[in-house]
């Protein structure tokens, strides 16, 4: 089923919630581990959706344009409802490089996706680094593709692109709240 983000927990200026999870290289990240970088795109997603998948290649992309920004996928979804969405799964779209993100994480409570308040994924937070304190810049969608079959009007990316170079030039994005559309997120139960 289709959702859209909103924006009930998270508001500009807020701090990122920690978290202490699993990545795809079988070691424990936390927020920390990203305090090296400017920025930080946190975006809720998995494997078998449509709307991910159809933002791979974005998501790969800004990980690969943005040296001062960590990109960092996080997979909240009930892996026993929906296998694809299991750990494993997340290693094998790693090692084929369909996902070549800094870090793919498992959050396999979904307590870290309540936290940030993701409903959808994709769900995208962007974080400024503000003294090693992430603080929201703009949670939204990637572009104004909002399915998976559409095209973008401008660049693949282009409102996320575009809140990143805001931030990367120490200022505030045009836009700090875009919704995302996704399928809704598997809570596991």
């Amino acid at each position: 089923m289709a959702r859209e983000s909103d924006a009930d927990e998270l508001e500009y200026g807020d701090r990122a919630p920690e978290f202490e999870l699993r990545e795809t290289d079988g070691r424990t990240y936390s927020l920390g581990a990203f305090d090296d970088h400017d920025a930080l795109l946190v975006v809720f997603m998995c494997n078998h959706c449509p709307y991910v998948q159809a933002k791979f290649e974005t998501m790969n992309g800004i990980t690969e344009e943005y040296d001062g920004v960590a990109v960092v996928g996080i997979n909240p979804n009930d892996a026993g409802e929906y296998p694809e969405d299991s750990f494993e799964k997340m290693v094998e779209r790693v090692e084929r490089g369909e996902v070549d993100l800094t870090a793919y994480l498992r959050d396999g409570t979904a307590a870290v996706a309540r936290a940030y308040g993701a409903v959808c994924t994709p769900d995208p937070f962007l974080f400024e680094n503000d003294d090693d304190t992430f603080r929201l810049a703009y949670h939204g969608r990637f572009d104004d593709a909002m399915t998976p079959d559409d095209e973008p009007s401008g660049e693949p990316g282009g409102d996320m692109r575009d809140a990143i170079d805001a931030v990367l030039a120490g200022e505030t994005p045009e836009e700090t709240f875009l919704p995302s559309r996704g399928c809704s997120i598997k809570w596991p139960k």
